[in-house]
């Protein structure tokens, strides 16, 4: 699905991540980030909020697939039949941030942020997301940003924490 809204700023993301946050502590839950087109940036915003210790257990920025594999568990079966931004991948990354540690709940996102590695299967501002509460499968969706590269990267953090809100409500 292409989405087409405002990118949001730096206080937009700051203030999912408090919600994210207030709402994972008023359940306890903790969360596990796996991120690899956003390197790393959803992490950074839920850090800014305050309080974010009693909610972000742990963040992976999984960038190469040899980091998948090696930090998440990604199969190498996975990365060559589907490639790193697919469903299967994003579900794997998921799965494995909550296996390797504490977490309630993850998160994992995988996309082409630009300006270059595109295809037409997967062009530029495809991104794969998967959110998943434990014990349950992960819940997925592609969605496909406009924008240069900053912008596709801000959507994908913004809709990494809406996705999470959205798992906490459903």
């Amino acid at each position: 699905m292409t989405v087409s809204t405002p990118v949001p700023d730096d206080a937009a993301l700051l203030a999912l991540a408090m919600r994210v946050g207030e709402r994972l502590q008023e359940r306890g839950w903790m969360l596990a980030l796996a991120e690899s087109c956003t390197g790393g940036w959803a992490a950074k915003v839920a850090t800014d909020a305050v309080g974010s210790s009693s909610w972000l257990d742990r963040g992976y920025v999984t960038y190469s697939n040899q980091a998948k594999r090696e930090m998440l568990g990604v199969s190498d079966q996975t990365l060559a039949v589907y490639g790193a931004v697919s469903e299967a991948t994003v579900r794997e990354m998921a799965m494995g941030a909550q296996m390797r540690g504490g977490a309630d709940v993850s998160v994992a996102i995988s996309g082409i942020a630009g300006p270059g590695g595109g295809t037409e299967q997967k062009p530029v501002g495809t991104v794969w997301f998967a959110w998943m509460a434990r014990g349950a499968e992960p819940k997925t969706a592609r969605l496909q940003f406009d924008g240069d590269r900053e912008a596709v990267r801000r959507q994908a953090v913004a809709q990494a924490f809406q996705g999470m809100l959205d798992l906490m409500d459903g």
